[in-house]
Formats: C-alpha cells, structure tokens, sequence
C-alpha cells in the first residue's frame, strides 16, 4: 500500500529545484532520475533535464571516470535549461561524491550512501580519508548520512530476491525519499514498475518495497528534520503534453513529415552514439508505414537510404560526429542526383572517438563545407529536445520541395534531453502532399522547376520515364553524362542557386528583447536556453542586451545582416571554437566576440551572463 502523505506538516513553497543523481553505471541513475522527471511532468512542471553517460563502456565500479550522472530541474515557471548547479545531490558512492560535489550549491542538500563508503571504495576514488568525517561537509552542506544498501535489504527480506539482486534496488528507496521531500506521488513510478516487472513477481515486489521503504523513511524519521517541499504545475500553454527527448522528439518530426507528405519513411543508418535512439525509436513505428534497415556502416547506410529516396520514399539517415565524415562522398552523390535526403547529425565531442557520451557543437562548419567539390545543402539546426520536432519536420520538408539533401544539427545535450512537449492538435500541421513525376509527354529528368529550380522525381518503373542517374556531371535538361566544361559551371550555379533559393521562403526572424541595442548575443542549436537565460537575468539588471537565434545556417536569413548592424557588439557563444563566429565575419565582414567551450558539458546561464556584464561593463 502506497503511503500516505503527511498533511498536517508544513510544506515550503519552492519556485524550482536541480535535482542531480549520482552513482555508477549500474546504480540506476538514468533510470531514477527519468522516474523523477516522468512523475514532475504528470504534476504540469516545467522540465529540463541532463543525462550524463561515462564514456567507458562497465566501467570499473567505484571509480572516477565510470561515475554517472542525471540532473533535473522542475520549476513553476518557464524554463530553459536543466539548471546550472544541483539545490539536491544523490551520491551513492565517493566516486560520485568527489565528481559532483563541486557543483552542489551552499548549504543544499546532500545525501550520501553511507553503505558504499568502505576502504575500497575510497581508495578507488582516490580519497585518503573518508570525506564523511570532514566537519567541513555538515558545516557547507545539509548532509544526510544513509547506509541504503541495509535499508534496502530490510526492505526487501520478504521479496524472495537473493541480496545481490535486491541490492539493485536501492535506487528505487533513494527515490522514494525524494518523493516524500518534494511532495511527489509514488502512483507514477509503481505504475510504470507494474508494467515493466509483470512478468517477474519477485522483482517486482522489491522494486515496491524499496520504493515505499524511502517514502516512508523520509516520512517517519528525522533525518530531513521533517522538512517538505512543494513545486507548484508552471503556467504552461494550454494542450496535452508528453515529456520527450531530443531524440525521440527527432523521431517523431520525420513520422510527421511522413504523414503530411503522403510518403513512406525509411531509415537507413548504422548505430552509433548519442543517435542510436533515432533508430531504435523510429523501429517502433512500423504501425505507421516506417520501415528501418540497420546497415553494416556508415557509407552503407547512407547510400541505402539515396536508394530508397530514388525509388520514391522520405529518406532518412542518422550520425553523430566521426558518422558524418563517412558519409561525406554519398552526400555529394545525393546533391549531384538532386534527391531528397534528410541527413541528422546528432553532434557529440570530437575528433575522431573523442568524447562519445558528451556534447559539442564542432560539426557546423563540416555541415556547411565539409564534402568534395562544390556541393551545397541547406542546414538547419535545433534549439531545444522539444524543437527536434520542429526542426525534423521543416528538414523534411525542404529537402522534399527543393529536392536536395538537407542536413540537420542537433547534439548529444539535445538528444539525451527531455522536456515538456505539447502534442500538436488538428490542423497545426499543415501538409505537404508530394507528387512523383508520372507524364512521359516530353520528360526530361532535369528540366526545373521555374519556382524553386527543383527537378521533377520520377520513380523506377514508370512507363516513359526511363533516365540515367548517378555520380557523373549531368546535362543540363537532359540529364544525359556530360563533360563539357560550360554545363559543369551551369550547374554548379544551378545546385547553388535552388539552395540558396530555400532562403526565400524563411519568416522573418525574431529578435527578443529591443531591435536594437548596445549587445545582441547570437546563437545556434542547443546553446538556446542557457543564451535566454543569461539575457533575461541581464535585462532585468538594466543591461541593454537582445537574442537572436538561428534555425536555418545555411542558406543564411536574408534579414541576418541587417539585424546585426543595429547592435554596438555582437556575443556569439559555441561550443566549439567559434564556428558561427568564423562564418559570420567571413559573410557580413562584422566583427564578433566568440565565447567557446569544448568541455563536453553544455554552457550554464552563469557563464554566458558573466561574459554579458564584462561586455556591457
């Protein structure tokens, strides 16, 4: 029976609070930490979440760098970004203790598993003493001190669970203590544990017992002095509302775009991290027409996909990082074939192997340039784990009007998030039916469209429309092979001018704040949220400061330049090396001031605010 709450307690009003949990690959972080996020998300809080992976795959226990993290903001209000420092940290070993500390906020909570804290332990983590002992922690921090592994196999004596198997549910007790501090119901989680564990009774009844066993820890000792919390449901737009990731929020943008297009959706690609959840979402899709071939590699499964675009289909490949240099002379053959090609690079640090678990922004000027020849395509990026709908959507969408390859950016900090995401009602999407080439009366594969320089997509095996593709340089018009240097030139400028003729169609941007100022601080991608709000905070300083940010990098907005001459300075703020700041004063001849990072961790509102005020004085 789940335990009641306790209503004759005081509970204090709380605005927001970062909620990070820590421990080892197999303590269940990831999994404690989306519990917390799914149950908030039921009580209409706003959300941002970071997962954070190890790079190393079983990692050995109890050491530095297998360490673990999943970080959550919940707020009443509108909010951008999962919080620059944690208000709670979980650290269920000292591995995760030492990682993680630096980042709680004074005099925040701390709970610590006392029950992982042996010599071993230590010494993995590289502590010569135990940290426990230190004054100093109750000193700075609201410290709670639990032996978990011992409350979770009191727990679970009557699970008919052996210790080793029980003990993995100390997670499940951690998060039933914060449940009760923060006024959380358990029916979300012993819901989604009913369904997961149906068919293992003794599971089951552990992962019940552990969970109930904290809530009622939290409730009847006085270990929290008998504080609770409570975070009001943030005044969002009216409408119905999933928590999603980045990737899944991917996934469902091309099924979207699927729909409104009239087409069947097919996904060639090859796992590879932080974008293998595109694939394995959109495998669960089949009810809708999708159809996902797992390649060999990377080269397989992006040339599959140009087959499957060719033979009339929505074409969808995905990446991160090194996957996308592998592609690069298939893309060039889907610009020269002029298909439609929806190209998603989840960004991750590089180069090479790099960081594969962590984020970076270091592909943009590889999206924008990095193929043989002269070989253009437009690039969009997304702003939030919500916006990668949007953005897929529009992706598909260029790419089948303009039939040409389009390539979009989104990146590990995206893709592993997750936020509110109001499901789009009837008639918001507006479709975009497509129709294959079916007249043999005077056909020719590469006579254009007069609007927007598209070629007409005839199918294989339509009667009379029998043409040639391929690598080669086509004829003008005809399509045939040819060499001659003039047609080579012609339609070089041809595939440039169709791509730059996307920026047509673009609304106009959106600056936030005044249009016109002492600073205007530009972005792209997922710096978004921490860019708004560092201006915010800014703004209500006095500071004179605007946003902007970017969907569409390549072709650029046609009203870009003239934003940006009506701002004394111009911050742009990457994680990479200043990309952006690269392209814009090479196209507009305006100088910028490029705040970078490369840390694998995205940029927090501190950091961009501290650059504003040392601008703006």
């Amino acid at each position: 029976m789940t335990p009641p709450q306790t209503a004759d307690r005081p509970k204090e009003r709380l605005e927001e609070v970062v909620i990070r949990f820590a421990g080892d690959s197999g303590d269940g972080m990831q999994l404690t930490g989306t519990q917390f996020t799914n149950t908030s998300a039921v009580l209409g809080n706003d959300l941002a979440t970071f997962p954070d992976f190890p790079a190393e795959i079983r990692a050995p226990a109890g050491t530095l760098f297998g360490v673990s993290g999943f970080q959550v903001r919940f707020s009443a209000r509108d909010i951008h970004t999962p919080g620059d420092a944690p208000d709670v940290l979980v650290a269920m070993n000292p591995a995760a203790l030492k990682v993680n500390l630096p980042d709680l906020k004074p005099g925040g909570l701390l709970i610590v598993n006392t029950g992982n804290f042996g010599p071993k332990d230590l010494e993995k983590a590289h502590y010569d003493s135990n940290p426990l002992d230190d004054p100093r922690l109750e000193q700075e921090y609201r410290l709670v001190k639990l032996d978990l592994n011992e409350a979770t196999l009191q727990a679970t004596k009557d699970s008919g669970l052996g210790s080793k198997d029980a003990l993995r549910c100390k997670n499940l007790l951690a998060l039933g203590m914060l449940y009760w501090v923060f006024s959380r119901p358990l029916s979300t989680t012993e819901a989604w544990l009913e369904k997961k564990f149906a068919g293992k009774p003794e599971v089951l009844a552990a992962n019940l017992a552990a969970l109930r066993a904290g809530h009622t820890i939290a409730e009847n000792s006085e270990i929290f002095q008998g504080r609770q919390y409570e975070v009001a449901p943030a005044p969002l737009p009216r409408g119905t509302y999933r928590n999603v990731k980045g990737n899944d929020a991917t996934a469902m943008g091309l099924v979207a775009a699927a729909k409104l297009s009239g087409l069947p959706l097919f996904l060639g690609s090859y796992p590879i991290t932080p974008a293998s959840d595109i694939l394995h979402a959109l495998a669960r899709y089949k009810n809708f027409g999708v159809i996902t071939f797992q390649a060999e590699d990377e080269i397989a499964g992006i040339c599959t996909a140009i087959g499957a675009s060719y033979s009339g289909a929505l074409a969808v490949t995905t990446t991160s990082g090194p996957g996308l240099a592998l592609k690069t002379e298939a893309m060039g053959l889907a610009v020269m074939t002029e298909l439609p090609l929806v190209i998603v690079d989840v960004q991750r640090g590089g180069p090479s192997t790099g960081l594969p678990t962590k984020t970076e922004q270091a592909d943009l000027l590889m999206a924008l340039w990095g193929r043989h020849g002269e070989c253009p395509m437009p690039v969009l990026a997304a702003s939030s784990p919500a916006d990668c709908f949007w953005a897929a959507l529009e992706a598909a969408r260029i790419a089948l009007k303009y039939m040409t390859p389009v390539l979009l950016l989104t990146d590990g900090y995206l893709g592993n998030g997750a936020e509110p995401f109001r499901i789009p009602e009837d008639g918001e999407l507006t479709p975009f039916p497509v129709r294959h080439w079916t007249d043999p009366e005077d056909f020719q594969p590469y006579r254009r469209d007069p609007e927007t320089l598209a070629r007409p997509w005839a199918v294989p095996g339509t009667p009379g429309l029998q043409h040639r593709i391929g690598g080669l340089e086509k004829a003008d018009i005809t399509g045939h092979v040819c060499y001659d240097p003039d047609n080579h030139e012609k339609m070089v400028a041809l595939r440039e001018a169709k791509v730059m003729g996307v920026a047509r169609e673009y609304a106009p941007l959106e600056v936030f704040g005044e249009a016109s100022g002492d600073l205007l601080v530009l972005g792209w991608g997922s710096t978004f949220g921490s860019v708004r709000g560092a201006v915010v905070r800014a703004r209500q300083a006095g500071k004179k400061v605007s946003q902007l940010h970017l969907r569409h990098l390549w072709p650029l907005p046609p009203d870009l330049g003239g934003i940006l001459e009506r701002f004394e300075r111009i911050l742009i703020p990457e994680m990479n090396r200043g990309q952006l700041a690269r392209l814009i004063r090479g196209e507009y001849l305006r100088e910028v001031v490029s705040l970078t990072k490369v840390k694998g961790r995205p940029f927090t509102t501190a950091e961009t605010l501290a650059k504003i005020e040392e601008l703006l004085g």
